[in-house]
């Protein structure tokens, strides 16, 4: 076996794949612009006179389109995160790590990098000859502008992160008339710095020695699982095509003519098995197809096939209906089925009680006995509340608010004082457990009760 030629201009440095076309290229090009289109353009879309998607740390608050998210719903971002991590497992189990390959932000990033590399520094040839000759003011020119460019890109990337937490117009707005405050123009800063340190110079170490997925994903693999693979039945022996009259041995289809591993973003040989570092990207397929075209032999020397296809011989299919991905898809229907009956079942409003710890009971200028509480109410809904309190569970008792009718905004919180008095004669000394109903005047179904306790002695 003919060994493979180096990809590296030096050593440690990165991978210099050489550009392909094809199909699988169409589609990992489509995938870096649809997800940058998603990533970029969501902070700027808006829904009821605010930013559709917001996640306002300062207020504690996360907006999505119409809904709204307290703290105390944290319990949907575990579901969400959950569904993700399900999704990534079924997607796996049915076709191996073309995630990895089209959609990952790692491969997004590398990807537009690589781009702006080849633009100004030119393909494959070109930089490897610069690499190995001496530095020439030229070369050095190119490689800033690349790096220039690299870094100008990593700073949208990260004003398109700071603008899921700081409104995209006034962030935008912050940027012209340079007045972002610090822990903003901390984490813009931060986040391009690692945009193009992991994308513009760590790029496959990232996935070869740092993502943990690349190591497990075999284990979500069975023999129905979609995978980058060489036909060696076809392929071998290798070896170079020889001129018209020449006597050659008998060969199989591949000319050992190293494109597949020239393009490959890892730096890998497909030719020599199923490996950890494939990301699946099928860079490898577009050059070989394009080499079997020239010689007018069937495509598909490197092929997506699973190894059950493989070992029959056969077309490859996506078994659907495999015992793998249907626990996955099971699973992440019953959460969602569960998240979907949590919200429909949601109260949009939640109360946090506390008792007023400057006195346990006192008695007032009547003779009744009082104690105070601090309510604080959230309102998820799109409408403002004006809010009633009632107790129950203390035949007698009387509430008062402070203000009478606490006004709760759309999609805000307010907090009052309360105070529940009762008649001594009436025997309630001792504590006793109470409910405080939090009542909506103006939607009288929007209930929520909190226990606490009415202590009398």
């Amino acid at each position: 076996m003919a060994a493979s030629p180096s990809r590296r201009p030096v050593a440690g440095g990165p991978c210099v794949p050489k550009l392909v076309s094809g199909r699988f290229n169409t589609v990992r090009v489509a995938f870096v612009l649809l997800t940058q289109l998603i990533f970029l353009g969501t902070p700027w879309l808006r829904w009821d006179g605010r930013q559709a998607v917001w996640l306002d740390l300062e207020d504690q608050r996360i907006f999505l389109f119409g809904w709204s998210f307290w703290p105390q719903d944290l319990v949907y971002l575990a579901g969400v995160l959950i569904v993700c991590a399900l999704a990534l497992f079924w997607w796996t189990a049915l076709a191996g790590r073309l995630w990895c390959g089209n959609s990952c932000p790692q491969t997004v990033y590398t990807e537009i990098m690589l781009w702006i590399e080849r633009a100004v520094e030119g393909d494959r040839p070109a930089r490897l000859k610069q690499a190995a000759a001496p530095w020439q003011p030229a070369h050095l020119a190119r490689k800033l502008a690349s790096h220039a460019l690299m870094l100008l890109v990593s700073l949208v990337i990260g004003f398109g992160f700071v603008a899921y937490f700081v409104p995209a117009p006034a962030l935008w707005a912050s940027v012209l008339d340079g007045s972002l405050g610090g822990w903003t123009l901390f984490w813009l800063l931060a986040y391009a710095g690692f945009t193009y340190l992991l994308a513009g110079r760590l790029r496959e170490q990232v996935c070869l020695h740092m993502c943990p997925y690349a190591r497990f994903q075999s284990a979500m693999f069975d023999d129905d699982t979609l995978l980058v693979a060489y036909d060696a039945r076809r392929g071998e022996p290798r070896g170079a095509l020889r001129r018209q009259g020449q006597a050659s041995a008998p060969r199989g289809d591949c000319v050992d003519c190293s494109l597949c591993v020239q393009v490959c973003p890892t730096g890998i040989d497909i030719r020599d098995g199923l490996q950890y570092a494939c990301i699946g990207c099928g860079a490898c397929i577009d050059a070989c197809d394009t080499v079997m075209d020239k010689l007018n032999a069937p495509r598909g020397l490197i092929r997506l096939t699973t190894p059950r296809s493989e070992a029959e011989q056969r077309p490859a299919r996506v078994g659907w209906l495999r015992p793998r991905p249907l626990i996955y898809l099971g699973l992440i229907v019953t959460t969602l089925g569960l998240m979907a009956l949590g919200l429909a079942q949601r109260t949009p409003m939640h109360v946090n009680v506390l008792r007023d710890r400057a006195f346990l009971v006192r008695e007032t200028n009547q003779g009744q006995l009082e104690n105070a509480y601090q309510l604080k109410v959230f309102n998820a809904d799109a409408r403002p509340h004006r809010l009633q309190l009632q107790v129950a569970g203390l035949p007698g008792a009387t509430v008062q608010t402070d203000p009478p009718q606490p006004l709760l905004p759309a999609q805000g919180q307010v907090s009052f004082y309360a105070r529940v008095q009762i008649d001594p004669a009436q025997g309630q000394r001792q504590a006793q457990p109470i409910r405080l109903q939090v009542v909506s005047l103006d939607d009288p179904a929007m209930v929520k009760t909190e226990d606490s306790v009415f202590i009398g002695e």
